[in-house]
């Protein structure tokens, strides 16, 4: 879930490099981690369902929400018909300025936004804040924190986690970091070491750390967290709501043991992204993500896996590709709209 800074038309592209490996560089919120514990927070917008992070799961008929949004109650608006589950993440169209990306979700009826550390801080965190409040847009993720291998990764993690808060999301997805050297197993020994001693931060300011696994290929530079089952075993120390995983198709889908990773995951399931495989990958290959329905993956199959799983929560579509970067931002959202549609006729309402 790392990403790059594309040369993309449309507004500046924000400010996070690819290999960085900081756990971004968002300055942190000007309060406290805060006093909510993990996964519950209160009433959220749009119309997602409160099971994101380990959230308590609404009675049948009761309204749903957004599980950890911390946001005062304020402008809601409803989801346009089959998108109650749609959240765009930013990094899809990286040229497009916030406030602009902010508009035309609302005018799409899109009721979640995902969000970045680097074009927050660009921005200003306060005023992001204050803009998708304003917008009655819940914020479904922050990334990233993690990158563990770097100097002062607990401070930074920690800013990372009071970001969170002042959005009022619950979810900061964790990228673990590259290798650091050649000690593999020590490299992801210090990942679940530095995750156990995040958690009682994160769990005071109700922000679930949801470990990412990424893809075998970036094991060297980006994420010795490479199978859902090594996330998983981290994950399982802790609480329900303390530490969850992330389900990212672009990531998971050549892991034939994945499905069953996920049924096992659960209510650890705290955020859910689709991104097809397409090849050849890109030189590089960090920008090689294909929009949804363009590639190889089953993702009405992933769609099942981890509704099966009892998640009900937002589904992100979350894509790193300089063509589409290129492209103008209300295009690439109306075709992931309608990937999003293909991918989840099935359970849409």
């Amino acid at each position: 879930m790392t990403t790059a800074t594309p040369a993309a038309s449309g507004g500046s592209a924000g400010s996070g490099s690819a290999g960085s490996g900081s756990a971004g560089s968002g300055s942190a919120g000007s309060g406290s981690a805060g006093s909510g514990s993990a996964g519950s927070g209160s009433a959220g917008a749009g119309g997602f369902p409160a099971t994101a992070a380990g959230g308590a799961r609404p009675a049948a008929g009761a309204p749903t929400t957004v599980a950890g949004d911390t946001r005062p109650a304020g402008k809601r608006f409803p989801a346009a018909s089959g998108l109650r589950r749609f959240s765009f993440n930013q990094a899809t169209t990286q040229g497009w300025p916030l406030p602009d990306l902010v508009d035309a979700l609302v005018r799409s009826g899109v009721p979640g936004i995902g969000l970045w550390r680097d074009p927050v801080a660009e921005y200003g965190l306060e005023k992001t804040a204050r803009l998708v409040r304003d917008a009655g847009i819940a914020v479904t993720s922050l990334c990233r924190g993690g990158f563990f291998a770097d100097a002062g990764w607990y401070d930074e993690n920690r800013r990372a986690i009071d970001e969170a808060a002042t959005l009022g999301t619950s979810v900061l997805v964790l990228v673990s970091g590259g290798l650091g050297g050649r000690d593999l197993a020590g490299a992801r020994a210090h990942v679940a070491d530095a995750v156990g001693r995040l958690v009682p931060y994160a769990r005071a300011a109700g922000v679930t750390l949801a470990i990412e696994p990424l893809h075998p290929m970036f094991c060297s530079d980006r994420c010795v967290i490479s199978t859902l089952e090594q996330a998983l075993t981290i994950a399982e120390r802790h609480d329900v709501g303390e530490v969850g995983v992330v389900i990212d198709t672009y990531h998971l889908w050549w892991d034939d043991r994945a499905p069953a990773l996920v049924r096992r995951a659960g209510a650890r399931v705290s955020a859910f992204q689709l991104a097809d495989w397409i090849t050849p990958l890109p030189e590089g290959v960090l920008t090689g993500r294909g929009m949804p329905g363009t590639g190889c993956v089953d993702l009405p199959a992933w769609v099942s896996y981890v509704d099966s799983a009892g998640y009900a929560g937002p589904i992100e579509i979350e894509v790193f590709n300089t063509e589409v970067w290129a492209r103008p931002g209300a295009e690439v959202l109306a075709e992931a709209v309608e990937g999003y549609r293909a991918a989840t006729e099935r359970s849409a309402t």
